[in-house]
């Protein structure tokens, strides 16, 4: 018989990082039903990215490192969404110590203290990243693992933590490996992709600069659509225990987005190539069957829309610091 998904409504969350860029896009929509608090230590969160949700919430400015604060606040919850990080492949190559420390200890953290509360279940958010250059295409879930950053190792190690932890403790987790996330607040990060650096860009008049020759092909992903499938992940049953790729199962090489780009925001920007940064691989794009097999996931949200709705929203709205423009 079919398992049937339950419903996200009336629950106390937590979502570590939520102020953050894909964070508080779930905010948003967790606490249209929900009792959200958000526990963030802002280094690259904003208040800002809150503002449509703030008054609905209850924000913690604190750190997944304080593992008294986590238990205080896991206390009160049953459902946590965990996207507090150190994001970055640059970010993580200029201070790998770092990383390792937020996003292997402070999720060690996190899993010790609801493995000792009554959580009916963990999301925790991974990535793209662990599979480094990619040995066949599409991606599965069984692809070879291989990170290529100090990043993709550190969500690696807390991706095998948590289900170490599944297996010793019984914790009912999921793991989404995101790929190329980008929407709306994503320029407000230190560390944006290529996404939000164009728009920036546009915005100061100043040109592109692509490393290598512009070829390299991602798979974008709609903030939108992560938010739809961590939403399914918390409340299918089948999806304890197991790891899903979240994607569209299309890749756009970065010259097809820079022709995008110039054509939504009615300019053409120069464009200086440069050499290849260490640590990037030279393509990917995801298997996303087993999400659509089993959480009945499906991106609902092109290339083209989802760099429509960020343009609207980004020139509208705020600029790269998280002033109102």
């Amino acid at each position: 018989m079919e398992q049937k998904r339950s419903e996200l409504k009336g629950k106390n969350i937590l979502v570590t990082g939520g102020a953050g860029f894909i964070g508080s896009n779930l905010v948003d929509r967790l606490s249209l039903e929900n009792k959200v608090v958000v526990l963030d230590n802002l280094s690259s969160g904003l208040l800002t990215n809150l503002s449509k949700s703030m008054e609905r919430i209850t924000f913690i400015k604190g750190d997944i490192l304080d593992k008294e604060l986590l238990e205080e606040v896991v206390a009160k919850v049953e459902f946590v969404f965990h996207l507090a990080a150190n994001v970055g492949n640059v970010k993580s190559i200029e201070d790998p110590h770092h990383d390792m420390e937020v996003n292997i200890a402070g999720t060690i953290n996190l899993l010790e203290v609801c493995s000792k509360s009554n959580i009916k279940r963990l999301v925790y958010s991974s990535s793209g990243a662990i599979f480094g250059e990619a040995k066949y295409l599409p991606i599965d879930e069984d692809h070879p693992i291989n990170p290529e950053s100090p990043y993709g190792v550190s969500k690696l190690a807390a991706e095998k933590y948590c289900f170490a932890f599944h297996k010793v403790h019984g914790l009912p987790i999921t793991a989404l490996r995101y790929f190329n996330a980008y929407g709306p607040r994503q320029g407000s990060s230190a560390y944006p992709n290529v996404i939000a650096i164009f728009s920036r860009r546009i915005k100061e008049g100043k040109p592109f600069t692509i490393y290598g020759d512009g070829e390299q092909t991602r798979d974008f992903l709609f903030v939108g659509d992560i938010v739809r499938a961590n939403i399914l992940a918390a409340t299918h049953p089948a999806a304890v225990g197991e790891i899903f790729n979240i994607a569209t199962g299309q890749e756009n090489s970065v010259n097809q987005l820079v022709s995008i780009i110039n054509q939504i925001s009615g300019k053409q920007n120069k464009v200086i190539y440069a050499d290849l940064r260490a640590g990037e691989v030279r393509h990917s794009r995801a298997n996303i069957e087993k999400a659509q097999k089993i959480l009945g996931y499906n991106p609902e949200t092109s290339i083209k829309e989802g760099l429509l709705l960020t343009w609207k929203e980004e020139i509208a709205g705020r600029n790269a610091k998280g002033e109102k423009v």
